[in-house]
């Protein structure tokens, strides 16, 4: 038997669930090649950021406004910035090179956490080609005046703001600390996020004993990493009209099976990428495909979403009696 790994994301016909999530592997034209080959069916390149945007911008502005202190007559003969294509160029020539490159989808990444006219980019990445654009929120609320409500508004016009500039879809890559995550998720969606990806890792400082001061410290994700964004993709499936990736923890084709089980509509991977290279795509599938041939699954539209909450027998399992069957369940030699 056949089995039909298509699967639909963003309104977007993928070929297969995987999708080469943005790292450094989907930053130049080929290595973008090279996942094609091994099997991805859409890759998400690498964020711009805010405050790059920004930061350009300022620079093009220092430039035109440099010696016009000299006279107060000579600013009015240069024109608005907004006149100018202050956006960054080498980013949009690597969303339209990978368009010509690639037949599989491209989603571009813009990663930001305020609302304001740096968003505008979101139109210049429609504009150069790109099918999709994953708006990757990163804001860790670090003021005690920062109430919860105001962090959420932040997102929702933040989404707002991104997805007036666009006619492609746009996801939402949001991470997991709100205290009412459905509630959130329902609000993304009513802004017009046509997407959710789940989770952000917030990726945590350390410190350097040696050099006693503050140091990143990237750790690459496991699979015990994934179980989070399985629980609320499980519980979001079929309650808001969005699509939803997982991102996170997946490393073999067990996890694979268990996401898409929970309700994803695709998996994204960039860990067991870079540590397993391009060709572990080709290993993951054939995983999924014998254990659904197994099983009799025709089709990974079959097999999406089958033990979500809403479609499981036991749909506390996903909320507090799984945290007191996992206590009670535990044992230890030493208790």
């Amino acid at each position: 038997m056949s089995v039909d790994l298509r699967t639909r994301y963003l309104g977007l016909e993928l070929a297969n669930p995987i999708v080469a999530s943005a790292s450094p592997l989907t930053g130049s034209v080929d290595s973008l090649k090279r996942l094609q080959a091994a099997g991805v069916s859409a890759v998400v390149l690498p964020s711009l950021f805010e405050e790059q945007i920004e930061h350009d911008e300022m620079a093009t502005h220092n430039l035109l406004m440099q010696g016009t202190e000299l006279s107060p007559e000579a600013g009015g003969f240069f024109p608005e910035m907004k006149n100018y294509a202050t956006g960054p160029d080498k980013y949009l020539r690597l969303i339209g090179d990978a368009k010509k490159a690639l037949s599989v989808p491209v989603i571009a990444s813009l990663n930001g956490y305020t609302p304001g006219g740096w968003t505008g980019i979101a139109r210049q990445f429609q504009e150069a080609g790109a099918d999709a654009i994953e708006l990757n929120v990163y804001f860790l609320a670090t003021s005690v005046d920062d109430s919860s409500a105001a962090v959420e508004q932040r997102y929702v016009d933040l989404v707002e703001s991104v997805t007036r500039q666009v006619q492609i879809p746009v996801a939402v890559k949001v991470a997991p600390y709100f205290s009412a995550m459905a509630s959130m998720a329902a609000r993304l969606n009513k802004a017009g996020a046509k997407g959710l990806v789940l989770f952000n890792r917030f990726l945590q400082p350390d410190i350097d004993l040696e050099e006693l001061e503050v140091a990143p410290h990237l750790v690459l994700s496991t699979s015990d990493e994934l179980r989070l964004a399985l629980r609320w993709i499980a519980i979001l499936r079929g309650r808001v009209d969005a699509s939803l990736a997982a991102t996170g923890g997946a490393h073999t084709p067990d996890d694979l099976i268990k996401l898409l089980l929970s309700g994803a509509d695709c998996v994204m991977l960039a860990s067991s990428l870079l540590t397993k290279g391009p060709t572990h795509v080709g290993t993951l599938l054939r995983g999924v495909q014998g254990w659904m041939t197994e099983r009799e699954y025709s089709s990974v539209e079959q097999l999406k979403g089958s033990l979500s909450q809403q479609s499981c027998p036991d749909p506390g399992a996903f909320e507090r009696a799984n945290y007191m069957k996992t206590l009670k369940s535990y044992s230890s030699p030493f208790a």
